[in-house]
């Protein structure tokens, strides 16, 4: 296989979407295969592909909103009823590790009924995870700043959001999950990144291909776009060409099958 897949499970933004799912990503190298985000409904989606239920090898679960979440619970109760075997763990926000454990005891998902051991690993912010020549380094976001300032004194928790740099194969992706600020993708691109995998959410297109226009990368995949811009796809399109620049781009559809390589990335 190529050095690296990457296939867009789920590519909708937080709103309920009537043609895409929510945002999960599976990346697929030669030795190890791991998911980015556990929207609804990456079990259907995991399903209806035919891979085998132990191709996954762990998950990263960005931040604890719904549309990065809110899939996760169906997709264990799936790697239960199918056998799965492999052992699985999840790499998320620290905050969200017990409650998640108790609403998987709560659906009788229990870990007695489990054919597969399922850890928990709570992410640290520049604290990579290496699997098989894979490293994966989360960076702090500010997505979730202004929910902490209005309600950090009521509720007791980080408010922690996460995005990714994958390096391994010779290549560098950086995976924004969600942003506060077009600034937090400055640790994922202070070296050059063949594939920038953005959201496009919470900023107009003008002011985020402005900040990537003169960054060193080889191709970005907008994903996680906002409702208003899926309104009118070729004036998008002609926006983001007319801010961007010289860099390649293409806006990720649900089902996408995406080869990358050094430079860039070909597929349908």
């Amino acid at each position: 296989m190529d050095s690296l897949i990457l296939n867009c499970l789920g590519t909708g933004d937080g709103w309920p979407c009537a043609d895409r799912s929510h945002s999960a990503f599976l990346y697929r190298f030669p030795e190890t295969a791991f998911l980015i985000d556990c929207g609804e409904s990456v079990s259907r989606t995991v399903k209806a592909s035919g891979w085998s239920y132990d191709m996954i090898e762990c998950a990263f679960l960005s931040h604890l909103h719904f549309d990065h979440l809110g899939g996760f619970f169906m997709l264990m109760q799936g790697f239960w009823l199918e056998r799965r075997r492999r052992t699985l763990t999840v790499h998320m926000p620290e905050d969200g590790i017990a409650p998640v454990k108790r609403l998987l005891d709560a659906g009788c998902v229990f870990e007695d009924l489990l054919s597969f051991r399922l850890r928990f690993r709570a992410l640290r912010a520049r604290r990579s995870v290496v699997m098989r020549g894979v490293e994966v380094t989360p960076c702090p976001t500010t997505h979730l700043d202004q929910l902490r300032a209005r309600f950090g004194s009521k509720y007791a928790q980080r408010f922690e959001s996460f995005s990714f740099l994958i390096d391994g194969h010779g290549m560098r992706v950086a995976h924004s999950a969600d942003l506060g600020a077009v600034g937090d993708l400055s640790p994922l691109l202070s070296k050059p990144v063949d594939l920038l995998v953005c959201e496009l959410a919470h900023f107009d297109v003008e002011p985020l291909a402005a900040y990537l226009r003169d960054k060193p990368i080889g191709r970005v995949l907008f994903v996680h776009l906002a409702r208003a811009l899926r309104q009118d796809m070729k004036a998008t399109r002609k926006r983001i060409r007319g801010a961007l620049g010289r860099i390649p781009f293409r806006i990720a559809e649900d089902g996408d099958r995406l080869a990358v390589r050094a430079g860039g990335m070909e597929g349908g």
